[in-house]
């Protein structure tokens, strides 16, 4: 059975669900791709290689494993890409939370019916079809819920815009003692540099108070004030807006003080060691290729309390 527990972000990771490429289906077409970065690199002829892809996935699974975390995988969807795992569902204390999803990535949740017969159903909520919410754009952080949304018209004006502002009141409604916080995020279906795509690309906490941000990912710039109140001004870590297409925001941790970064971020792979982090370098240039990073292509299901 699986008894899922997240709290937070950063608290020792027990297990954890990692994307896989078998049979992701290649190169798509530009209409079956679903955000600018996928976009960018068919029409350049650069889209990522299944065996590349393969190869970074194993690279992260050493890591993880080296740090004793019990991986599982979803079950294999032919012609399905299944790298970015962290979008199908999310866990907010014990309860697994099954993301309603834009059409074109629904086939995804196949691959995790094996793994919802291990949880106890009474722990699988299932979000309602007019409510949209991917995991990407959900941030636990103990007391409160960051979650990364568009209002209308935006939520129906953008393919990217995956989370709309009714996911803010279902999930209130379920953690009544839990701060929501949304952030309204930029979009864009055409230019990755102006495209938030998940909160989780310009926006994430870190084990010893830190906090990545790109400021200009935020709709809404009083934002910023709100996020500096609340981790304190000289915890926040800016980024820029290549670092942010790089995807500088979307590393993962694995303890406290444990980072999994791409081996790429030179900056701020050099920052977060002066300030305590041990940071463990992998290459993801290739999945990077597709809009995501090492916390897209993960979904955590328990940390230790």
């Amino acid at each position: 059975m699986i008894h899922p527990c997240i709290n937070n972000e950063f608290s020792q990771l027990e297990q954890v669900v990692l994307g896989i490429a078998k049979d992701f289906g290649g190169c798509p077409t530009l209409s079956e791709a679903y955000d600018p970065k996928s976009k960018q690199h068919i029409i350049a002829g650069t889209f990522p290689k299944e065996a590349d892809i393969q190869y970074e996935l194993q690279d992260f699974a050493s890591v993880l494993f080296k740090h004793d975390v019990n991986i599982v995988h979803p079950q294999s969807v032919f012609n399905c890409n299944q790298i970015f795992t962290r979008d199908v569902g999310f866990v907010i204390e014990d309860v697994f939370f099954v993301s309603n999803m834009i059409t074109k990535r629904r086939k995804e949740l196949l691959g995790f019916e094996f793994l919802l017969e291990q949880i106890n159903t009474s722990k699988i909520h299932r979000i309602p079809q007019e409510v949209y919410v991917e995991g990407g754009d959900v941030i636990v952080s103990e007391n409160h819920l960051f979650i990364g949304y568009s209002k209308n018209p935006d939520f129906h004006k953008y393919e990217v815009s995956r989370t709309n502002d009714k996911a803010l009141v279902y999930l209130q409604s379920h953690f009544p003692s839990k701060q929501i916080i949304g952030f309204e995020l930029n979009k864009s279906d055409t230019n990755s540099n102006q495209n938030c795509l998940h909160l989780d690309c310009c926006f994430q906490p870190l084990g010893l108070g830190h906090v990545i941000i790109y400021p200009d990912g935020f709709k809404q710039q009083r934002d910023i004030h709100r996020i500096s109140s609340i981790f304190g001004e000289e915890n926040l870590i800016f980024i820029d807006k290549n670092e942010m297409n790089m995807m500088f925001s979307n590393v993962f941790s694995i303890s406290n003080n444990v980072i999994v970064s791409d081996k790429a971020f030179l900056r701020l792979n050099d920052l977060l060691r002066t300030k305590g982090y041990l940071v463990e370098e992998i290459s993801f240039t290739e999945i990077s290729k597709m809009g995501g990073l090492l916390r897209c292509a993960t979904l955590p299901l328990k940390r230790k309390q």
